[in-house]
């Protein structure tokens, strides 16, 4: 049987020296004893996953409100598409799988109901306290809201989880600066993480638009990035049926963005001899991205996402449908604390009224919400 010592031993030896190894680790904030068989990045893995913020995932809308179908992903499948293929990424340049692991899997704890739009409504809520980002929000969750153990707040992840989810920057993220994290980059496996998290969001978000009719297959050949990938597809698309020829380019074009970022990564790395994951934090940029060619594309197609799906009426319907009753709630809320679970009463008494319904709001599902709403606001007879 393995114990943590040869884990740790057998990565000493395998992993590339810019890679973040477990026994290197900078630590928890609160000391714990090494467990025997699981490394310090095992241990983050399972208790993000065993974490009520993880669960919640499954019933938070990522793009399509889950009353829209079963079949549109939620935030917790694009978790796990994004942990899938970070992997992929992290195996291929000898990285640390277990840290990019849970790295992916703890990326969006910090997500509200409701997508972005559930996120520019806490935004306007908390702007007088500095705003609501969801990053930090998940450094929050991981830090203080999640509280399984009783001699600590928090889940007592190590440093290096930590700093990659309030680090964690894609199109979608703007981390802010945190002073218990210098420097501007996260270990490579936390940009392993940005990279999945972008390809992932950017396959699926069109997969599930031409499942719901918003966009129609037809329309992606216009798009520079899919004429390529098409090129490929074209070699081979005798016998398909409609669907397996959509799945059959967002394959390719999966598998596409991720050969350019592994090949930048390598010219990267050999440019700048990063020896050390400290290296990779003091690095002029970031390590890992697309090339400036795919780059570009990549954008037309982030472009085209933004004009065509969300900006449709029928997404921002309920968008500002959502951010419409999400900010009542709050300021019901805040205007009665009673009305709060006696857990975040007491964190308004600590933290502030507007942090503590922040803190509840932000951390329901959609369906929670929506029924949290209708207690508050509907006719006793109907309740």
């Amino acid at each position: 049987m393995l114990t943590r010592e040869d884990i740790e031993r057998r990565e000493d030896v395998s992993l590339a020296p810019y890679a973040v190894r477990s026994g290197c680790s900078r630590g928890r904030v609160h000391d714990e004893p090494e467990h025997p068989f699981r490394t310090v990045y095992q241990r983050d893995r399972d208790r993000v996953i065993h974490s009520t913020a993880f669960r919640r995932l499954e019933y938070k809308t990522q793009v399509f409100i889950i009353h829209e179908g079963d079949h549109y992903r939620t935030r917790l499948t694009h978790t796990l598409e994004v942990a899938q293929i970070a992997r992929t990424l992290a195996r291929s340049l000898n990285l640390n799988e277990d840290l990019t692991e849970a790295v992916a899997l703890g990326h969006d704890l910090g997500h509200t109901p409701f997508g972005h739009s559930g996120e520019a409504a806490l935004n306007e809520f908390m702007k007088e306290c500095g705003g609501f980002e969801h990053n930090l929000h998940g450094l929050r969750v991981v830090d203080v809201l999640e509280h399984p153990y009783p001699g600590f707040r928090g889940l007592n992840l190590s440093y290096e989880v930590r700093e990659s989810i309030a680090k964690h920057h894609t199109v979608h993220d703007s981390p802010q600066c945190n002073k218990e994290f210098p420097g501007a980059h996260p270990p490579l496996e936390g940009q392993v993480v940005e990279v999945a998290d972008r390809i992932a969001y950017d396959s699926h978000d069109l997969d599930d638009s031409l499942a719901m009719d918003l966009v129609q297959a037809e329309e992606l050949v216009e798009l520079d990035l899919f004429k390529q990938a098409a090129e490929d597809f074209a070699r081979d698309v005798s016998g398909l049926t409609p669907d397996q020829k959509v799945h059959r380019v967002a394959k390719l074009l999966i598998d596409m963005l991720v050969r350019d970022a592994l090949s930048v990564a390598a010219d990267e790395l050999a440019a700048c001899g990063a020896a050390s994951p400290d290296d990779v934090r003091s690095a002029p940029g970031r390590l890992m991205h697309f090339s400036d060619d795919l780059e570009t594309k990549v954008r037309e197609v982030e472009r085209f996402l933004m004009d065509r799906v969300y900006r449709n009426h029928r997404v921002m319907r309920m968008t500002l449908k959502a951010q419409r009753f999400l900010t009542r709630m709050m300021e019901a809320y805040e205007k009665d604390v009673r009305q709060l679970p006696p857990t975040y009463q007491r964190y308004a008494e600590e933290f502030g009224t507007k942090r503590a319904v922040c803190d509840y709001v932000a951390g329901m599902t959609d369906r929670f919400a929506q029924d949290e709403y209708r207690k508050l606001f509907e006719p006793f007879e109907r309740l």
